[in-house]
C-alpha cells in the first residue's frame, strides 16, 4: 500500500509499469538497458479515490491522461531503473495530493458604499495633483 494522505491509500496492484529505453542519460548502456520508467494509473476504475478526487485529478493530468482515464507518468530523469521508479511514483503521489486538496469556494461579494466613495476621492485627488504639475496656462 502507498500512503498518499490520511485517507487515501493506493493499492501496490492498482499500478502498472512498464520499462523502456530512456532518451535521456545513461552513458555505456543508453542503447542496451530499459531504465526508463512508464507507470499507469487507471483513475476511472480505481476503488481507492472518492469522485470529487477523481475530477479534480483528471483536470490536473492534462495531456496525460488518456481518453480511457488512465494516467500515464514517464520518468527517465536518472540513469538507474530504481530511482526512474521512485521518481515516477512520487510525481504521482504529488498529483494525487494536489487533486485531494478541496480549493476554498470563491464567494462572490460588492465593494462598500464607503469604499467606493474613498477610491473615487483619491482618484481625483491624485488627478489633482498631476494638474498642476502642468505648464501654467495664459488665459487673455
Amino acid at each position: 500500500m502507498i500512503a498518499v494522505t490520511p485517507s487515501i491509500a493506493l493499492a501496490d496492484s492498482e499500478l502498472d509499469e512498464r520499462f523502456l529505453r530512456s532518451p535521456g542519460p545513461g552513458g555505456q548502456n543508453v542503447n542496451k538497458v530499459a531504465t526508463a520508467v512508464q507507470l499507469r494509473f487507471d483513475v476511472e476504475r480505481s476503488p481507492s479515490l472518492p469522485l470529487p478526487v477523481k475530477r479534480r485529478l483528471v483536470r490536473l493530468a492534462g495531456r496525460r491522461m488518456s481518453n480511457e482515464g488512465v494516467l500515464t507518468i514517464e520518468a527517465h530523469r536518472f540513469r538507474t531503473r530504481e530511482r526512474n521508479r521512485e521518481d515516477a511514483l512520487e510525481r504521482l503521489v504529488e498529483l494525487i495530493r494536489k487533486a485531494a486538496h478541496q480549493p476554498k469556494l470563491r464567494r462572490k461579494n460588492k465593494p462598500t458604499r464607503a469604499s467606493k466613495e474613498r477610491r473615487l476621492e483619491s482618484k481625483h485627488r491624485r488627478a489633482r495633483d498631476k494638474g498642476l504639475r502642468g505648464s501654467p496656462r495664459w488665459e487673455d
